[in-house]
């Protein structure tokens, strides 16, 4: 289970260099906000080389509809990508469409198939924060959703998407927090939106505690040094895999028990599908 994914700009050649030994489990080659459009050509033949024999690398592509999306996955589906990253979807019926497309291309150049999976930001248009539901069952292509609040904050009028302390505005807690049920429906991988302050450690380090405790299963970053806190923050402390190991033991020594005494009060069945999470988790991590 990736826990980090490294946007890094398809334009750059020292920030392709230097995100290889950034330490992200996953990194995310962006051929959209981060690169202009006259520099798009050679980004798209910066990213095909870029991807040649590497594992977990992503394509984030301009949004579906576009000459550029097109352009994009034409320049990098030869290389076989890992996923695809699908910004400003209205829709899952963008992540379907996209998914055919990507059946086609799989087939032309000879990838198994399948193997391409698909990353929606769900929230990057005020519309499709009204059809998250379609996402349930649309494409076994979906590897998860995650969420954005610039593109949204732009396309309401928004001057500010953050409060005085740094904590989102109620739109962006809502989008948020619909993103984090929308993918849990669908039964795929929820990701944190960036980090967008790189130098504040601190404020980092609270965001993606945070983002773990309400249960996003990892985090896009924007900037390497990000990395290493961002992974620390997704794998169960020692503390929290003792307390699943015993809340989990207690349920085996009492089979058929609905609920149970554990450190002065009543636990029940949620308690242990949370603990079976905790462990699943960090399997995931060991492996």
């Amino acid at each position: 289970m990736n826990r980090s994914f490294l946007f890094v700009p398809a334009d750059s050649e020292r920030k392709l260099q230097r995100a290889g030994s950034a330490g992200a489990d996953a990194l995310i080659l962006d051929l959209e906000d981060s690169v202009t459009a006259d520099a798009r050509p050679d980004a798209r033949v910066m990213a095909a080389e870029y991807l040649q024999g590497k594992k977990d690398v992503w394509v984030r592509i301009n949004p579906l509809g576009s000459d550029d999306s097109i352009a994009d996955l034409e320049a990098v589906m030869p290389s076989a990508p890992a996923g695809i990253v699908l910004p400003k979807p209205r829709s899952a019926a963008d992540a379907i469409a996209l998914s055919k497309r990507i059946d086609q291309l799989e087939q032309q150049h000879d990838i198994e198939h399948g193997q391409t999976r698909i990353l929606a930001l769900c929230t990057e248009r005020p519309e499709a924060l009204f059809a998250l539901h379609s996402y349930v069952g649309a494409t076994e292509r979906l590897y998860g959703l995650s969420w954005g609040a610039e593109d949204l904050s732009a396309a309401v009028g928004a001057s500010e998407n953050r409060d005085e302390q740094g904590d989102w505005l109620p739109l962006y807690e809502m989008a948020r927090s619909f993103c984090l049920l929308a993918a849990a429906a669908a039964e795929v991988t929820a990701l944190d939106t960036v980090f967008t302050d790189f130098r504040d450690g601190d404020g980092l380090l609270r965001y993606a505690a945070s983002a773990r405790r309400d249960g996003f299963t990892g985090m896009l970053a924007i900037h390497p040094a990000q990395i290493d806190t961002i992974n620390a923050a997704f794998v169960p402390s020692t503390a929290e895999v003792e307390h699943a190991r015993r809340v989990v033991a207690l349920f085996d020594n009492n089979p058929g028990a609905g609920t149970v005494g554990f450190r002065g009060k009543m636990i029940d069945r949620p308690h242990l599908i949370q603990a079976q999470r905790v462990l699943k988790l960090l399997k995931r991590h060991q492996s």
